[in-house]
């Protein structure tokens, strides 16, 4: 392990602090390592479209909306190989939530994700995207397969 110091004002160390509570580090040293894991990852998946992910994509929307729901599933079965699961939640009379759990490409999730938040009529979309790299070959039983694995 390589050790750095940093210096910070006491109300962002306060805030810092309280996060690290919230989150139930032990440490700052883990909750540093985090952070700078998720910028840098951040970072990365802006730069390149390329290379394997494991995502869930998030969206509220209105199921009365004219023909919505049709034109959302549509959009999902035209990308059902990067479809892993989608779970669907009733939040009100009008309002639903879904997410869908994908693998796949860094771009293709990503644009079948920007395809469906620019669906008219969804609100509140997010993709949480995680790059992930292949495994090497293993065997389980008689079947060589690899897994995906998040990337550090």
């Amino acid at each position: 392990m390589e050790r750095f110091t940093i210096s910070l004002d006491k109300g962002l160390a306060a805030a810092f602090d309280a996060l690290i509570k919230e989150r139930g580090y032990s440490t700052r040293s883990e909750a540093v390592r985090d952070v700078l894991r998720s910028h840098l990852q951040s970072r990365d998946q802006k730069r390149t479209s390329k290379g394997p992910c494991i995502a869930a994509l998030s969206y509220v929307y209105n199921h009365h909306e004219r023909e919505l729901a049709e034109r959302l599933t549509s959009i999902q079965h035209a990308h059902h190989d990067l479809t892993i699961s989608t779970m669907h939640a009733h939040l009100d009379h009008e309002q639903c939530l879904e997410t869908i759990l994908l693998k796949g490409p860094i771009g293709r999730v990503r644009a079948f994700a920007e395809e469906m938040i620019a669906e008219r009529g969804v609100r509140h979309g997010h993709l949480n995207l995680v790059s992930v790299e292949l495994s090497g070959p293993h065997r389980h039983g008689g079947a060589i397969h690899r897994h995906l694995q998040p990337q550090n």
